[in-house]
């Protein structure tokens, strides 16, 4: 069996995969492995987005949760990166997070935050995991060894206030549409946005269960373009299923990536002395376009591997503020402890208060690369034949030397996703995108 937590928790399709059964033992082997300093009942927080299936999962993971003694506050439909703050706030011992981030209603996942807020490193999640494998439940507990639910605070209003504390000022006169995903941000981003005086479109923000990511928000921009188009606005913001990322929207309707803002948010956070170590940190798929600006800038640039979680893990060792990814994962660390699309749409008009400048004149101190980015759906098994499937492999090195130096090919698996991701970059859109297809020719042949 391969490994349960992927780069972003357990994650599969509700009830046949990712099942009841196996939220329980989640809950049960977390609060184990979190809760080892003897505590007789820590505290657990639980978040879930707005999938149909998330309601089986939170009783599920409760369950669990409250049979080996643990207290459980539900914080209903949020965001996940509220869960990582209010897991400090509350000062529980952990957060969980029922997602599935920008996959469709089907799929779900779960997430789990440390007591500080950060996601769990991976020794951690083995622990888990090797207990939940292991099957050896103890002896159970009854009476008032139990633990139950509980309530406190806020939710909801604690991380409106939070995410509207990091704008200095007010946004008044901006008009800025917010496409939802028909997701988490349902429940909070008009009230963030409109404390802080901005006039709200909201789209994409009634959620029913299924419609999750349904041709729309930070994957299907096709629709906040042309509202934004149409109604004239300053710019729009998309959030994904637990807006945890967030892609922007210039007043043209043309898109502004993670790579983009992380270039002038960073060079703002340079200009004002809150840019520690001088640095960006990104990863390796992160825009060539990037990585010259800051040569440019006097901007130091740090590439991990994908996953918000490298970023993450960089900056924290080293120091850093600010990171990200090019698809909207984006982390402020003076701010919070995770990707957070609603406070990096925060920081994104509040950079355009304090210039007066549009966004697409600051998106445009980045020059973008073309790349073309191809999925290939293979087994599991394809996955993990891939790093040693000589013919394509041969085939990956082929594409490198005829991009040479003005050009690059990355081939992965996904961590969520039975696929293996084709990325290719260079100057000239259709030779990289011939060859981005080649390349996946070969892996289709071999590995599904």
């Amino acid at each position: 069996m391969g490994r349960m937590f992927g780069t972003d928790g357990v994650r599969g399709v509700a009830n046949t995969e990712l099942t009841s059964e196996l939220a329980f033992k989640i809950g049960r082997a977390a609060a184990a492995v979190l809760s080892r300093d003897g505590k007789a009942h820590p505290k657990i927080l639980i978040g879930k987005d707005t999938r149909i299936s998330s309601d089986m999962l939170e009783n599920a993971l409760a369950a669990g949760l409250c049979s080996v003694g643990a207290n459980v506050q539900k914080l209903g439909v949020i965001a996940t990166p509220a869960v990582a703050y209010l897991v400090s706030l509350y000062k529980a011992d952990a957060g969980i997070m029922i997602s599935a981030s920008h996959n469709s209603f089907e799929f779900n996942g779960i997430k789990i935050f440390s007591s500080t807020g950060y996601k769990l490193p991976d020794a951690v999640e083995d622990e888990i995991e090797a207990l939940i494998l292991g099957e050896d439940n103890g002896e159970p507990l009854s009476g008032a060894a139990l633990g139950h639910e509980i309530t406190a605070g806020d939710p909801l209003g604690d991380y409106i206030a939070h995410v509207a504390s990091t704008v200095s000022g007010d946004l008044s006169g901006m008009e800025i549409a917010f496409d939802c995903a028909n997701g988490s941000a349902s429940a909070t981003a008009e009230r963030i946005f409109s404390s802080l005086g901005v006039k709200c479109h909201m789209i994409h923000n009634t959620p029913d269960g299924i419609n999750i990511n349904d041709h729309c928000g930070s994957t299907h921009l096709e629709s906040l373009m042309e509202y934004v188009r149409e109604h004239h606005l300053a710019a729009g913001f998309a959030f994904d299923g637990d807006a945890d990322r967030c892609l922007g929207v210039d007043e043209n309707g043309n898109l502004v990536d993670g790579d983009m803002i992380m270039a002038f948010v960073g060079t703002k956070l340079k200009e004002q002395g809150k840019l520690d170590g001088n640095t960006i940190v990104g990863t390796i798929l992160s825009n060539l376009g990037l990585v010259k600006y800051c040569e440019k800038a006097g901007i130091n640039f740090s590439a991990t591997k994908v996953g918000d979680r490298y970023v993450l893990e960089e900056m924290l060792d080293k120091g850093y503020v600010i990171g990200g990814e090019q698809s909207g994962h984006l982390i402020f660390k003076h701010f919070a402890t995770t990707g957070d699309g609603e406070l990096t749409a925060a920081q994104v008009l509040s950079v355009m208060k304090e210039t007066g400048k549009p966004v697409s004149e600051l998106a445009a101190c980045m020059t973008t690369y073309p790349q073309v980015s191809v999925n290939v759906k293979v087994t599991n098994e394809g996955k993990e034949r891939f790093a040693n499937e000589q013919t394509v492999q041969a085939a990956v090195r082929a594409a490198a030397e005829e991009l040479g130096q003005n050009g690059r090919i990355i081939v992965r698996p996904s961590g969520t996703e039975p696929l293996l991701r084709v990325m290719a970059e260079g100057l000239d859109h259709d030779e990289i995108s011939r060859i981005a297809n080649c390349v996946a020719d070969v892996i289709r042949e071999k590995l599904t």
